[in-house]
C-alpha cells in the first residue's frame, strides 16, 4: 500500500514538544565513566557523516586496530566496504574485521562500544551482517538496536514510518529511488514491515518493537529505558526520531537500560553513531580550513548515478570553468573496450591537471535497475574499479580531490591512492566528510572528500567545489 507523502515543515511543527532537558552532559559523563571508545564496523566510507578527529582504516589487521583503540581519539571507523560486495563475500569480510576487532579489544583491554553502520536510506545486507557480528561478540540474543535516523540527510522517523525530506515534502522511503536499488531493493516504508521483508520472514512485524516520539519526548530517558527493559519477547527493536535531541534523549535510555542489564547490538546511521560514541563534532570546515599547499589542478570523480548525483553533476558541469570528461559506462565494462577507454579518459584528465584547470570526470549515466542482485554489484564493481585506474594513472598532484559516491570514494582511496590510514577533519557541507590522507599514501596530506551520492541539493557539489578553490564562505544552517 502507497502511502502518502507528508509537509515536511508542517509535520514537525506537530510532533509534541522535545524533551526540554539535554541529556548530553549525562551521556558524556557515562561514556567517560566507562572509558568506552567507540568503533564502527562500517560497510562503505560514509559513516564520518556527522563526526570529526576520527581514524579511519581501510586495512585493519589486529595490529593496527589494536594501534588506533590505544591512541588519543575518541573513536576508530573500520571500512569494510561490504556495501558493495556479493552477500557471501559481505559476510566473510564483516566477520573477519568482528573477530580482528575483538582480538585487539582482548590484547589492549580497552572497554569499546561497537556499533555496525546502517545506510539511512535503508540499504545495505541486513540481516547477515548483523547475524555475523553478533555471532562474533557472541551476543546471540541481544536486541537489534536499529537506528537510521541521519539529521544531516533529513531522513525521519515518525509513527514507525521512514522518511526522506525531499524538496518540501516527506517521502516514505519505500517509495524512493533507493528503495529500488538494484541490490537491495525493498517495499516497506514502516520500519518493523521492513525488517519482516528483509528477513523473508524469519523475523515478523509483530516481533520488532519501536519506541514512539511520545516516550521520547514526554517520558524521557527514563522512559526509553523502561521501554527497552520491556522488550523481552522481540528481537528488533526502532526509535522513532525527527531531531538531534530525540536521538539524545533515546542514546541515554538505552544508557540506563544497559546499566540495568540490557543487552543490545546497535546497528545505525551516522547520527546516532555520533551520539553513542560520544564522537566530536566540530562546525563546517571553512575554505581556509581546506586551503592546499600544493597540487596542479583540482579532480572531481563522480561514480554515483542516483538521480541526486546526476542533477548535482548536471548543476556543476553548468559552470564555465569546469573541464568535464564522460567515461563512457559500457566501455568500462567490456573488457575488450576497457583499457582502451581508461587511457582516453586518463590522459585528458592529466592534460587538464597539468594546465591548472578543475576537472570533473563523471560516468555516463546509465542506471543499474535493469540488472538485479549480484548481477549489479559486479557491474557496479567493474565500474568502480575502471575509476580506480583511470585516477591511478594520475601523473600530478590535484589540488584536492573529491569522490562522489560510497563504492567510488573507497576504490579511488585504496586502489588509486594506497590509502591505508586516513583521519577525519571534519565536513565541508552537513553529511559529507572531509579526510585528510596519511603517510602511506600517494599524496600525504591530500583534503579527500568523500561525498555521499544520496544527499544533497542540486548546487552542493558546485558549492563544494568552490569551497575548495578558495570562495568565500557561505552561510550554511546547520
Amino acid at each position: 500500500m502507497e502511502l502518502p507523502q507528508l509537509p515536511l515543515q508542517e509535520t514537525l511543527a506537530n510532533l509534541p514538544p522535545e524533551w526540554p532537558e539535554d541529556p548530553s552532559p549525562a551521556i558524556r559523563a557515562a561514556i567517560e565513566k566507562r572509558g568506552e571508545k567507540a568503533v564502527v564496523i562500517d560497510d562503505d566510507p560514509m559513516g564520518t557523516q556527522s563526526v570529526a578527529n576520527v581514524s579511519l582504516l581501510t586495512e585493519w589487521p589486529v595490529d593496527a586496530i589494536a594501534h588506533e583503540l590505544q591512541n588519543d581519539h575518541r573513536g576508530v571507523f573500520i571500512l569494510t566496504n561490504s556495501r558493495s560486495m556479493p552477500l557471501g563475500e559481505a559476510v566473510e569480510t564483516v566477520a573477519l574485521a568482528g573477530r580482528n576487532l575483538r582480538e585487539a579489544v582482548e590484547s589492549t583491554g580497552e572497554n569499546t562500544i561497537v556499533i555496525s553502520r546502517i545506510d539511512s536510506t535503508l540499504r545495505g545486507h541486513y540481516p547477515n551482517e548483523v547475524d555475523a557480528l553478533t555471532k562474533v561478540f557472541r551476543r546471540p540474543t541481544a536486541l537489534q538496536v536499529i537506528v537510521p535516523f541521519f539529521f544531516q540527510g533529513g531522513r525521519y522517523t515518525i509513527d514507525d514510518v521512514h522518511y526522506l525530506a525531499e524538496g518540501d515534502w516527506l517521502t516514505p522511503v519505500g517509495q524512493t529511488e533507493f528503495a529500488r536499488d538494484a541490490a537491495f531493493g525493498y517495499s516497506s516504508s514502516n520500519v518493523c514491515e521492513w525488517v519482516e521483508e528483509k528477513t523473508q520472514g524469519r523475523i515478523l512485524a509483530g516481533q520488532v518493537a519501536t519506541v514512539s516520539l511520545e516516550d521520547i519526548r514526554a517520558g524521557g530517558p527514563h522512559r526509553v529505558a523502561e521501554r527497552l527493559l520491556e522488550m523481552r519477547d522481540v528481537r528488533v527493536c526502532f526509535p522513532n526520531a525527527a531531531s538531534m535531541r530525540d536521538i539524545e534523549v533515546f542514546t541515554l535510555g538505552t544508557m540506563l537500560a544497559e546499566e540495568q542489564g540490557g543487552q543490545f547490538f546497535y546497528r545505525s546511521s551516522a547520527s546516532f553513531l555520533q551520539v553513542r560514541g560520544g564522537l566530536e563534532s566540530r562546525p563546517l570546515l571553512s575554505s581556509s580550513d581546506l586551503a592546499a599547499e600544493e597540487g596542479e589542478g583540482g579532480l572531481t570523480v563522480v561514480g554515483s548515478h542516483v538521480n541526486v548525483s546526476t542533477n548535482q553533476v548536471a548543476h556543476l558541469l553548468d559552470q564555465q570553468d569546469v573541464v568535464g570528461i564522460e567515461v563512457m559506462v559500457a566501455n568500462l565494462i567490456d573488457e575488450a573496450t576497457k583499457s582502451e577507454e581508461i587511457a582516453r579518459v586518463a590522459e585528458r584528465m592529466n592534460d587538464g591537471l597539468r594546465r591548472g584547470l578543475d576537472v570533473v570526470v563523471f560516468t555516463s549515466r546509465e542506471s543499474l535497475l535493469t540488472l538485479g542482485g549480484d548481477a549489479s554489484l559486479l557491474a557496479g564493481s567493474r565500474i568502480s574499479s575502471g575509476l580506480s585506474d583511470i585516477i591511478h594513472l594520475l601523473e600530478t598532484r590535484p589540488r584536492y580531490l573529491v569522490a562522489k559516491g560510497g563504492i567510488t570514494s573507497y576504490d579511488i582511496a585504496t586502489r588509486s591512492l594506497g590509502v591505508k590510514r586516513a583521519m577525519c577533519i571534519g565536513q565541508i557541507l552537513p553529511g559529507v566528510p572531509v579526510w585528510e590522507l596519511g603517510d602511506s599514501s600517494r599524496f600525504p596530506g591530500l583534503k579527500y572528500v568523500a561525498f555521499p551520492g544520496n544527499i544533497g541539493d542540486p548546487d552542493w557539489l558546485s558549492q563544494v567545489v568552490a569551497k575548495l578553490r578558495g570562495a568565500p564562505d557561505l552561510a550554511f544552517a546547520q
